[in-house]
């Protein structure tokens, strides 16, 4: 069998001959004339006149084959459903839904704005637009109707999907009242909205605009929508970057490489196979909901578990207790969604049958080696660490088993993945040496799957993401990162998460780590702070799994001491925290995602921000407290 580094090059050396290979893993209604055009860098067309359907893929070709094989898993623990759909009824609804969409006006290369929680309609939306050919772009619950209001203006949509409510931790989360606010903010609002009711919030339609999802879906119960194919370089969905400033970055998409990618992905990384089950535990609002919860599983034949809840409600077992009862075989999750399991009983690990899971997979943000070691040990399965960006929409490094299993190294995501010419740069352009900290960067053209502009906007798609040197030109990740002599590379955080220290760059994840290597140490996060002698000084907040060691003044102090000695002992005097301050939980989006940001800004006395997403105001509130010694 060839082994992964031959293979990875192959990719890089011949990516005709070997993406014309990986193409065979989907359906195309007309076979590409061209495999790559890349005529126009960095601009890259994959797959040239070939004509494809996302939908088609997902969908249709297995309710042909399987059509009462489980395709979708739909779990609300927030509202105690559990509900399965074959392909063949997944493939029903998802016409319904498109027959909803066509006498709502939706056309082909209309946008569709998709504002929902976690329900099985939300699956439906994206792949009916799919299915005719329409532009879906998925906006995550959380945002306020702010947020919602400039991608509203920016993709202008026909139409909106939206719901009552969501659920989270037993509360309901309103957002009807959002998308009437948003609506009314925006400049172009959908001239429809058409609404989900869950019962869960009273609603007040607007007469002309605001129709009802279940009266419509009604008069289409037998629809029979056939799919539209589309050229493999048509936009399939906008994707809005989070945590941008000004006018939001609308990652944009294509069909068939995407399709080719995604299909390709799931054999060779995730190792999955027709009639397994696959279980993310994303949100449909975020890049991995739409790669990995929607797309990538049901293009291999997979059933998805799409998730509404937390990861410990109704306990900390609950995600292992659906490994269990759904023999699922692949599971993706995030550092910060194991941290909070590593903060419960171990026991709840221990209690379920996981004879089924072959291998969990983390992405999202870095994962640290405590946590990675902690999770594989309790776990007993390999535990893979990956890492991609929303602008990629699949891997940039990992393992990838289906090719060869390679020993996992703890904290590493490993290696760069076949089609990336992933390298890591200096500031002048020059390729680093192993162990020498440098950009992460990816020379084009980009493989398939991965943005091929940004909406509306083909100017700041180069000036973006391609204008890190004159020479050569690169796709800039943003992100440092660093390579060890067996050539597993590691992150260590953003290009602006780096903090320099008398003009010593280190980077936040490493502090973190050493942080993270005190013993009393649950969680922590690390930010720059401007300092008028050094530049920026590293500051710490860090969560204790014992809060009784952090009750008094000289319990605080003693603990700080000896975190910052532990730091001290590991990166040097240089990385030490000029302050570590412990509160009971950090400052988090819904998703998970920590607001650094918001850390930095009040520990330099400014404002926090945009903070419509976040989880629990009440931890910036014990920020504040922190860091004025309360």
């Amino acid at each position: 069998m060839e082994n992964y580094r031959e293979f990875h090059r192959r990719s890089i050396e011949q990516p005709e001959a070997f993406w014309a290979e990986e193409a065979k893993l989907i359906d195309w209604h007309k076979p590409p004339r061209q495999i790559l055009d890349f005529s126009r860098p960095p601009f890259a067309r994959w797959f040239v006149g070939g004509e494809t359907n996302l939908c088609h893929n997902a969908v249709d070709r297995h309710a042909a084959q399987r059509p009462d094989d489980r395709a979708l898993v739909f779990i609300s623990t927030e509202t105690n459903t559990e509900k399965t759909y074959s392909f063949r009824e997944l493939q029903q609804e998802v016409m319904r839904m498109a027959a909803v969409m066509l006498e709502l006006g939706v056309k082909k290369g209309d946008r569709v704005l998709i504002y929902m929680p976690m329900i099985a309609e939300a699956c439906f939306a994206m792949l009916a637009c799919a299915r005719i050919g329409a532009i879906h772009s998925v906006v995550f619950g959380g945002f306020a109707a702010g947020s919602l209001a400039t991608r509203i203006d920016d993709a202008r949509p026909v139409l909106m999907i939206s719901a009552d409510a969501g659920m989270r931790g037993g509360r309901a989360v309103p957002y009807k009242h959002l998308v009437d606010e948003a609506c009314g903010l925006a400049q172009f609002p959908p001239a429809r909205v058409l609404l989900v009711d869950r019962g869960i919030e009273k609603m007040q339609l607007q007469a002309g605009r605001d129709v009802d999802y279940a009266t419509l879906r009604a008069k289409h119960m037998a629809a029979q929508v056939p799919v539209t194919w589309l050229e493999s370089s048509e936009p399939s969905y906008i994707l809005y970057t989070s945590g941008t400033t000004g006018k939001p970055k609308g990652v944009q998409r294509d069909v068939g490489g995407y399709a080719v990618a995604l299909a390709s992905s799931i054999k060779r990384i995730y190792c999955g196979k027709a009639g397994e089950t696959y279980f993310s535990t994303s949100d449909i609002g975020w890049v991995v909901g739409h790669s990995y919860i929607i797309y990538g599983p049901l293009i291999a034949g997979m059933a998805t578990v799409m998730y509404e809840g937390t990861p410990i409600r109704p306990d900390a077992g609950i995600w292992w207790k659906i490994v269990q009862d759904y023999k699922v075989n692949v599971m993706f999750s995030a550092p910060t969604a194991i941290r909070v399991l590593k903060k419960q009983d171990p026991a709840f690990l221990h209690q379920y049958d996981l004879s089924s899971l072959q291998r969990l997979y983390l992405a999202g943000e870095p994962l640290d080696q405590p946590t990675h070691e902690w999770i594989m040990k309790e776990l007993n399965k390999p535990v893979i660490d990956h890492y991609w960006q929303t602008e990629t929409g699949w891997a940039m490094l990992s393992a990838v088993p289906g090719v060869e299993e390679t020993p996992i190294k703890f904290g590493s995501p490993a290696f760069p993945v076949y089609g990336y010419n992933l390298k890591l740069f200096r500031e002048d352009g020059s390729e680093a040496d192993a162990n020498e900290k440098a950009v992460v960067g990816v020379v084009p053209p980009l493989p398939p799957g991965c943005l091929s502009t940004v909406w509306g906007d083909d100017a700041r798609f180069v000036s973006t993401y391609f204008s890190l040197f004159k020479s050569p030109q690169v796709y800039s990740s943003f992100d440092w990162g660093i390579r060890d002599d067996d050539g597993y590379y590691s992150i260590l955080g953003r290009t602006d998460d780096v903090i320099n220290v008398a003009g010593h760059r280190l980077g936040t994840r490493e502090i973190e780590e050493a942080v993270q290597a005190h013993a009393a140490i649950a969680e922590v996060a690390v930010v720059g702070v401007a300092d008028q002698l050094k530049g920026q000084v590293p500051m710490a907040f860090a969560v204790v799994k014992d809060a009784s060691l952090v009750a008094t003044p000289e319990g605080r102090q003693k603990l700080e001491k000896d975190v910052m000695a532990t730091v001290d002992g590991l990166l040097g005097a240089i990385a030490r925290p000029a302050r570590v301050c412990f509160i009971s939980g950090l400052p988090k989006t819904r998703s998970g995602k920590m607001l650094r940001r918001s850390i930095q800004a009040l520990a330099e006395g400014r404002d926090p921000g945009d903070l419509t997403t976040i989880d629990d105001p009440g931890t910036l509130e014990q920020i504040r407290q922190a860091l004025a010694g309360g």
